[in-house]
């Protein structure tokens, strides 16, 4: 069974950094691609970054360009999310997503394991 758990949210003011780590367990597959997700209050679970284990492929949203980074640990089955110059509209909480397969893919619907989600608040 895979397991997901995310860890390193909290509230830092506009301007800092945070950084997210994302933790997979129970992967009986070679290839598999994650995902950040966030979720604001009252909007939708939008794509914020991904990873492929393959060729370590990314993908950022376009609100977080240039100031938010994807990396992947294969030996700790980790994936970091290191986030800069943090706005305060980035404010929500971020899901990480697992799933079986070496291409990059962006939809919530095709990651079938989740985790809990961690609060990242952020103040101006």
């Amino acid at each position: 069974e895979v397991h997901v758990v995310e860890s390193g949210g909290g509230l830092v003011q506009a301007g800092r950094s945070l950084r997210l780590s994302c933790k997979i367990s129970g992967i009986l597959f070679d290839d598999y691609g994650t995902g950040w997700f966030r979720q604001a209050p009252g909007k939708a679970r939008e794509g914020v970054s991904f990873i492929t284990s393959s060729d370590f492929d990314t993908n950022y949203g376009d609100s977080v360009k240039g100031r938010f980074t994807i990396s992947l640990d294969r030996a700790k089955n980790t994936v970091y999310l290191q986030m800069n110059t943090l706005r305060p509209e980035v404010t929500g909480v971020y899901y990480c997503a697992a799933r079986k397969g070496r291409y990059l893919v962006t939809g919530p619907s095709l990651y079938p394991y989740w985790g809990q989600g961690t609060q990242v608040t952020v103040s101006s």
